[in-house]
């Protein structure tokens, strides 16, 4: 066991700790966080929207939540949230990453922010064209669809329309676009100013002007590079924009390879081995947790908020960010809160049961650092394996139970903080199998932490008789 420490200690902490440290990581992690405000506030109008017009049809015949007064409104009041969150919710990521690129460089970040919006939208196709033939209209009808402003014979129409932005590029398909173009354009821009490439005025101009003015050159540079992409793009690739080929090409490839067992189990090793040597392995992991299991997810709850569970198994994804916390890391990474269980009943040390009572509170609302910090797991050799083992355990439960259909996929995102059985029912909208997964995943791994619970009462004993 301490040879596995040792060897963990000098070969791997020195990686997880560049890699926590690594600023750009750090500003993708806090773009993400930056955007919950906005997803949660989407995510609570969805699961409203759930309770009030997506579940009732399932157990009362002939229930329509749209012509009951007041329902009706609600409902409305919530398709508005949606629309100016969820809906575009990887426009809302894109300033917040590039808002936080010029943060750790220390320059303006409201233009860098503004900057990586820019060159990310300048991609996006302004226009629609198409058409359908084989029809036999009427002349009025005819007239009619002329004077709208497309185009119409008695047997075809072409529609064709500029101007507008559909939802479909604003939503969680734009994240890696954003990524990429946010990504390069925020530090074309960083760079310029720090090399003080910029339009200096007097220092009598208000502040708020000279920094304006200062972003200019910059921010116009950072532009036109991505512009002049774009161009170079459209000649090499006429049929799709950079955004829908990244799509195609990237992103599509990526949320399949993590539909795959070894992909989630690898990631849930890695969250638990960041955590064993004290680093907050969901932080670490959040460009992949948040940038493709967290986009599987967005998808997930938009697709539910116009179909409900049976568009989501139409069309969605089986595990997302959100299966995480619902099948593994129930009382905070590593499924803690059936440790602290296991310690309240077999554990015969004062201290563990010290640290087990304190732990009680936060471990129920998923906040394990007390328990992580204070037993301690973090650099324990003997809660190595459990720690690790009992969440990949965990996440197998969970995983196939989904991917089986024996319960819904995650398709509502709860906030971490709720309570571990609550969770899972409300984050699959409302499906009772859940939680009842959840409390399979939890006996598992409760029965995996038993053991090395009371080695630790005989470590003790044994540490006693030598002393005396």
């Amino acid at each position: 066991m301490n040879l596995i420490t040792a060897w963990l200690e000098r070969y791997f902490l020195p990686i997880a700790s560049k890699i926590g440290g690594q600023k750009h990581l750090v500003a993708l992690r806090d773009a993400f966080i930056g955007t919950m405000p906005a997803t949660m506030a989407g995510s609570v109008a969805v699961m409203l929207n759930a309770i009030l017009r997506d579940l009732p049809p399932q157990f009362f015949d002939g229930y329509d939540g749209n012509t009951i007064p007041v329902i009706k409104q609600i409902i409305t009041i919530n398709g508005y949230v949606w629309n100016g969150t969820l809906a575009i919710a990887g426009l809302i990521f894109v300033f917040s990453w590039g808002y936080n690129i010029a943060k750790i460089y220390g320059v303006n970040e409201l233009a860098g922010g503004i900057v990586s919006t820019a060159a990310s939208i300048a991609g996006i196709t302004f226009s629609f064209s198409g058409g359908i033939s084989g029809l036999k209209l009427d002349p009025a009808t005819v007239d009619a669809i002329n004077a709208a402003g497309w185009t119409a014979t008695s047997k075809s129409i072409t529609a064709a329309g500029w101007g507008w932005l559909p939802l479909n590029n604003l939503d969680a398909n734009f994240f890696f676009t954003a990524m990429i173009i946010g990504f390069v354009a925020t530090m074309i821009y960083v760079k310029l100013m720090l090399k003080d490439i910029t339009i200096k005025l007097p220092e009598s101009v208000p502040p708020a002007v000279s920094t304006a003015f200062a972003s200019i050159i910059p921010a116009t540079v950072a532009l036109y590079v991505i512009a002049i992409f774009y161009w170079i793009f459209s000649l090499i690739v006429p049929d799709m924009t950079f955004l829908q080929w990244l799509q195609k090409t990237i992103a599509l490839p990526l949320l399949g390879l993590s539909q795959g067992f070894g992909a989630v189990v690898l990631v849930t090793l890695f969250v638990q081995l960041f955590w064993f040597f004290g680093i907050h392995g969901p932080n670490v992991l959040a460009p992949i947790l948040e940038g493709v299991f967290g986009v599987a997810q967005l998808t997930n709850v938009n697709l539910f908020q116009h179909g409900g569970t049976a568009e989501v198994l139409a069309h969605g994804y089986k595990w997302v960010r959100g299966s995480f916390d619902a099948y593994a890391w129930y009382g905070g990474s590593g499924g803690t809160i059936v440790l602290i269980l296991a310690i309240l009943l077999f554990s015969k040390r004062k201290d563990y049961k010290a640290v087990g009572k304190l732990s009680v509170g936060p471990g129920i609302f998923n906040i394990n650092e007390p328990i992580m910090f204070g037993l301690p797991i973090v650099l324990n050799p003997l809660m190595f394996f459990p720690f690790l083992i009992a969440p990949v355990v965990s996440v197998a439960i969970g995983y196939f139970a989904t991917i089986w259909g024996w319960v819904n996929p995650v398709s509502v995102a709860i906030p971490w903080s709720t309570p571990p059985l609550l969770l899972s029912f409300m984050a699959t909208g409302a499906d009772w199998r859940a939680p009842i997964v959840t409390l399979v995943a939890m006996a598992v791994s409760f029965i995996i932490w038993v053991p090395f619970v009371i080695a630790a009462n005989k470590v003790t004993a044994k540490t006693e008789d030598k002393a005396a």
